[in-house]
């Protein structure tokens, strides 16, 4: 009888580690918005617009990285993004002015690429058999997901410790430490011997003349959009349009005795939520369609978002909704990078994810960018909120007509 794949395999901890320490750090960015902003007198967009340029460098990297992964070795674009990384936040730690921090965060986005899905979610897929793919994606996504649990209230904590600017330089150093474990990582080629017949340029031009592509790749926006600006506003968002956290309440009692850290607190729990939410999507994917599930993901998003802003903020809606979104939080990961693998294959899927987590960046972009500009015309954020629920109600219709169909070359 043959024997039975383990699904923990050196790959996938590894991989997990290194997603955890480098989402910890991405996910922290919004609990600088307000310190930044008020000690260099800056207007919300300046920095906003700093962590939009921060995913959007994310998004152009992601597909490069995926390139350099498979022509050079998964170990050489992880070394390389991480290098990146820790360089990006030691020179952000320097910078004075908002243009400084917009360049840099060049350097920090394309860092985030090189460790972050694209590169460790191909690995981790070539590295696992066809039962455990799907369980295998969900729980290197859900590694991302456990470092949001830590990663805003750890930096929260550090800045009553220390300046931001220190605070950014032990982010690096964690970066950089996190590479010390990459001598475990060695993923086997698994691919079919038609997969690896066919050369790069083969597989993205039968990729771009399909139409289920280019919808994965157009549904993927809203994901992009709703997290960007959440991860990047919602703390920001809490501090000031939540009403009070009452003396002698449950939060009170733990120690959440504002709404500044209840913000970062907000991220912690939405990270914590999605642990579970991502693995029970990896648990589907693998028994389900995974373009309903998807577009079920995406309708729940939207009516989660839409009945938050109908309803007063509130401690107890902040936390409501904390949980119900961080559910559906990156639950789309797991599903749409197993899509990609399974109608073309795990040659090339670093690059093929890498070009649909592209679309995913543009709506990161416009998310952080459009949250800071209209909090600056409108003085809240209720106007861009509303665009996050119409663009989720969109990516829910557009999953629908995918055709999930293997190629020949793939089947084989």
């Amino acid at each position: 009888m043959q024997e039975k794949t383990p699904l923990f395999t050196p790959v996938l901890i590894v991989g997990c580690f290194i997603m955890l320490l480098s989402f910890a750090v991405r996910a922290s960015f919004g609990v600088f918005q307000i310190p930044i902003a008020e000690e260099f007198g800056w207007l919300r967009a300046e920095f906003s617009l700093a962590i939009a340029i921060q995913n959007l460098a994310w998004g152009i990297g992601q597909p490069l990285f995926g390139m350099v992964g498979e022509r050079l070795g998964d170990r050489v674009a992880i070394v390389l993004g991480g290098v990146i990384y820790a360089a990006g936040l030691v020179l952000s730690s320097m910078a004075t002015t908002p243009e400084s921090h917009q360049m840099l965060e060049v350097l920090v986005g394309f860092g985030i690429a090189g460790t972050g899905f694209g590169v460790i979610l191909a690995v981790v897929g070539r590295a696992s058999s066809d039962e455990n793919r799907s369980m295998s994606l969900a729980i290197a996504t859900a590694a991302g997901s456990a470092g949001q649990v830590f990663g805003a209230p750890m930096a929260e904590y550090l800045l009553g410790l220390m300046s931001w600017q220190n605070v950014f330089l032990v982010f690096a150093a964690v970066i950089l430490a996190s590479l010390l474990t990459l001598p475990m990582m060695r993923a086997p080629q698994a691919a079919s011997k038609a997969e690896l017949e066919e050369s790069m340029g083969v597989i993205l031009k039968r990729a771009f003349r399909d139409p289920s592509y280019t919808l994965i790749f157009l549904g993927f926006f809203s994901c992009g959009y709703q997290l960007a600006f959440i991860t990047a506003h919602f703390p920001a968002l809490v501090t000031e349009m939540c009403g009070p956290i009452l003396a002698g309440s449950l939060l009170h009692s733990i120690g959440i005795t504002s709404t500044s850290s209840l913000g970062a607190w907000a991220i912690s729990l939405i990270g914590l939520a999605n642990i579970v939410g991502t693995l029970t999507a990896g648990w589907l994917g693998k028994r389900y369609s995974k373009k309903y599930l998807l577009a079920g993901i995406y309708t729940a998003r939207t009516i989660v978002a839409g009945a938050f802003i109908l309803f007063p903020i509130t401690p107890m809606t902040v936390l409501v909704f904390s949980v119900a979104m961080g559910s559906l939080w990156l639950a789309t990961v797991p599903l749409t990078s197993g899509l990609v693998a399974h109608l073309y294959g795990l040659r090339y899927m670093g690059t093929l994810y890498g070009i649909v987590f592209f679309s995913h960046q543009l709506g990161s972009f416009l998310g952080v960018w459009l949250g800071g500009r209209m909090y600056d015309l409108y003085g809240d954020y209720t106007m861009v909120w509303w665009i996050g629920v119409g663009v989720g109600a969109f990516s829910a219709i557009v999953h629908l007509p995918i055709k999930e169909t293997r190629s020949a070359a793939v089947a084989a």
